[in-house]
Formats: C-alpha cells, sequence, structure tokens
C-alpha cells in the first residue's frame, strides 16, 4: 500500500495513535503536528508539563515507525499546509489538528481561533486546490449541547454550543459543507465521543481522576457524578477512522458521522471501575455543574454502521484496564508520594 495519507495533529493523542495504526498497515503516513521535539506548543511552553512531555513521547514512537514522513507544521500558518501538500500529494487527508476542552474554551475562548477556525480554513483550501479525494476531519459530540433525548442523531440540530470549542467544531462542519457546495470537496466530520485510553490526555477526566485516586486526593465530580458519557476506547476510534478513510467506506459528498457506541455511563460509576482497577477507594469531592457543561452524551452508530459495517466495541472495563497499566508505567509513584500535579 503506497497512497500516501496525511494525517495532522499527529502527536495528539487520538492522531498519534492512528497515525502508528497506519504505518502498521503498510501506508505511507505523512504526519504533522506544531510541537516542537520537547512537545512544547505556542499555547503549552513549558517542556516539564505533562502535556507537553506526552506530546514528546508520542511523537518520537510516530517518528521512529517505518513508513512515517514527519513535518512540523502549524496549519494556521497561512501557506504552510498548501507548500507541503504540493511536494506529498495525500490522496486521503485524516485532519485532527485542533485546541481541544471544553472547560479550556470557558478560560480561553481565543486560544481556539487559530487552529480551529483559521487553521481548518486552510485545510480547507489546501484540499481544495490540490484535489484531495477524501478529507476527515475532527467534530465533536460537543456540538449536540444540551439534550436530553437519547441516543444523539446526526440529523438533531447543533445550534445551540454550550462553549466556544463547540461553536468552534459546529463552524468546521459548515464551513466544510460549503466547501463542497462551490468546489465538490468530499469531507466527513467525525463526532468523537470522549475518547479515552493509554497516552490520553492529562486535561481529560480518565487522566485526572486516575492520578487523583493514586495519589490519594480528591476526585472532583460535577453535577455529583450524574454527568453521562459514552466513553469511547481510543484504538476503536482509529479503527472507525481507518474504516472511514479507506475507500470502500459508503459516503458521499459533505457528511457527519457519529464516532461512539451508544453506550453511556454515568461518570460516578466509572469513578468506581477505576478505582477498583487501581485497588484504591476514591474521595469525593462534589461540586456544582459548570456552566459549559451538558448533562448527557450518546450517540446513535446507526449512520457509522452503515457506513463500515462493523468497528471494534472494547468493554469499558478492559479499556480502563489497559489505560490503567500504561499509566502505572508511564508514571510510577514512589511511597509516599501523594503530590496534586496531575
Amino acid at each position: 500500500m503506497t497512497i500516501p495519507w496525511m494525517v495532522t495533529g499527529a502527536a495528539g493523542f487520538i492522531g498519534s495513535r492512528l497515525a502508528l495504526h497506519l504505518a502498521q498497515r503498510g501506508y505511507t503516513v505523512h504526519a504533522c503536528d506544531w510541537a516542537d521535539d520537547s512537545g512544547c506548543t505556542p499555547l503549552e511552553p513549558d517542556p516539564n508539563s505533562t502535556a507537553s512531555r506526552l506530546r514528546a513521547a508520542r511523537m518520537a514512537a510516530v517518528r521512529q515507525a517505518s513508513g512515517v514522513q514527519w513535518q512540523r507544521l502549524d496549519v494556521a500558518h497561512p501557506t504552510a499546509l498548501l507548500d507541503w501538500m504540493a511536494s506529498v500529494r495525500p490522496e486521503r487527508v485524516i485532519h485532527l489538528a485542533a485546541q481541544a476542552g471544553v472547560r479550556h474554551s470557558m478560560q480561553a475562548p481565543q486560544d481556539f481561533v487559530a487552529s480551529n477556525l483559521v487553521g481548518f480554513a486552510n485545510v480547507l483550501w489546501a484540499c481544495h486546490r490540490h484535489q484531495v479525494a477524501r478529507l476527515l476531519y475532527a467534530s465533536s459530540s460537543s456540538v449536540y449541547g444540551m439534550r436530553s433525548e437519547a441516543p444523539f442523531e446526526e440529523a438533531d440540530r447543533t445550534d445551540r454550543p454550550q462553549s466556544f470549542y463547540a461553536a468552534t467544531k459546529q463552524a468546521n462542519e459548515a464551513m466544510a459543507f460549503s466547501f463542497h457546495a462551490q468546489y465538490g470537496l468530499q469531507s466527513l466530520g467525525m463526532r468523537f465521543f470522549t475518547v479515552y485510553g493509554p497516552w490520553g490526555r492529562p486535561d481529560m477526566a480518565p487522566y485526572l481522576f486516575a492520578q487523583a485516586i493514586r495519589r490519594q486526593k480528591p476526585v472532583t465530580l460535577f453535577a455529583a457524578g450524574e454527568l453521562m458519557r459514552d466513553f469511547t476506547y481510543v484504538d476503536d476510534t482509529v479503527a472507525a477512522v481507518t474504516a472511514l478513510a479507506h475507500q470502500d467506506a459508503r459516503w458521499l459528498g459533505a457528511q457527519v458521522v457519529n464516532v461512539g457506541h451508544q453506550r453511556p455511563i454515568r461518570v460516578i460509576d466509572f469513578v468506581q471501575v477505576l478505582s477498583e482497577l487501581l485497588q484504591t477507594p476514591p474521595i469525593i469531592e462534589n461540586a456544582p455543574m459548570q456552566t459549559a457543561d451538558v448533562a448527557l452524551t450518546c450517540a446513535s452508530e446507526s449512520r457509522l454502521l452503515s457506513l463500515v459495517d462493523a468497528w471494534p466495541d472494547t468493554p469499558l472495563k478492559e479499556g480502563l484496564g489497559r489505560f490503567v497499566q500504561w499509566l502505572q508505567g508511564w508514571e510510577p509513584l514512589g511511597k509516599g508520594d501523594h503530590s496534586t500535579r496531575a
């Protein structure tokens, strides 16, 4: 398999896992990220932060893989992606580079403008100019906003985002639809649902909860842990993205698709499974529901199954077991290590 595939955001959680998966399957992978060798980004310049250390380690693994060509690149730069794509000529572009995080967007919404809006516009333009056959890009379950009806269907309204992060992803979908209407660009927005697993983001609940439990620090649960999330194991997500990017995937035009298993659980139950695997009881500290949060995420997987037939479904306890095993190896705690760093 020599068809060139391009993956942006390849030092990220899903992007790194995807780039390695494609390389292992024999594809030529052109991977890029804006992080430097120490994992630092313009928004996170501390090489000693957990996020930077994770990016550096993910990036090192991807760059060492056979079949991967690496490029440091900021998609928000006006011509960087356009110029790079001219030399690569990819048939598939999987765009995962973005600033993520509902809560971070509450604190610093301007951090999301360059990567998520300007950067995505540059991706669309470059794909159009270089006649890319298929563009797949990361959207989010956050676009559904506050809903009580489940499961979430792709045809449901998404015009009431609860966070600026969600608004940028909603904008991406609209931008992609416009490029299909104007230029015929084939695109698929993938609405990811709470992806977790080894090498996961340190700002997300699985990592934060696990580290708090391990260090015998309080686990902060919003809305008494009654919020429900459709957790999706990272390797399941990568398998779905790979299948959707394949030429046999049954989609045309500009579409969106949920990538989730339609199996939400309460966050308090998630914490309980995690604590059992860590063999440490959690110290629960309740807090009010945050303004930008939503009470429920629940993916209908009907459209996804109509496009790819089947995709893996890793049970939560099995996926969390792999995550715990990785975390304990990645950052072992010394005796008496009860620091608050997460």
